[in-house]
């Protein structure tokens, strides 16, 4: 992982280099109304998935950090189960997009995208 802004309230840190590509499709969106929220839901063959998409509502208990300009929401009972979670964004050969290395999974499934 790159390097990261000190550790938020959230828990969640956010890379240089995913901070840079958020900012990037933010761009391309043309709002300026909108963070990125990451949430965990129950799903996945490992029973809970995460979830990132750009959204333009803050709930109630929601958190929020701010990482250069790039606003990331967690909803309050995401919270716990992504505290010290670092989401990077790769761009290789073998593999474009975002990836979590969470210290809160206990254990993934094979496709990657479900923890428990």
């Amino acid at each position: 992982m790159t390097d990261t802004t000190m550790a938020p309230a959230h828990g969640v840190k956010l890379s240089t280099a995913a901070a840079d590509k958020v900012r990037s499709l933010l761009e391309q969106e043309g709002r300026d109304d909108l963070r990125l929220r990451v949430a965990v839901q129950p799903g996945g063959c490992s029973g809970l998935i995460y979830q990132l998409y750009f959204d333009e509502r803050l709930l109630d208990g929601d958190v929020t950090v701010d990482f250069s300009g790039v606003e990331v929401v967690v909803d309050k009972m995401s919270v716990p189960y992504l505290d010290g979670a670092n989401i990077d964004f790769e761009d290789s050969i073998q593999k474009q997009g975002f990836t979590i290395d969470n210290p809160n999974a206990a254990g993934s499934c094979a496709c990657g995208d479900s923890f428990h």
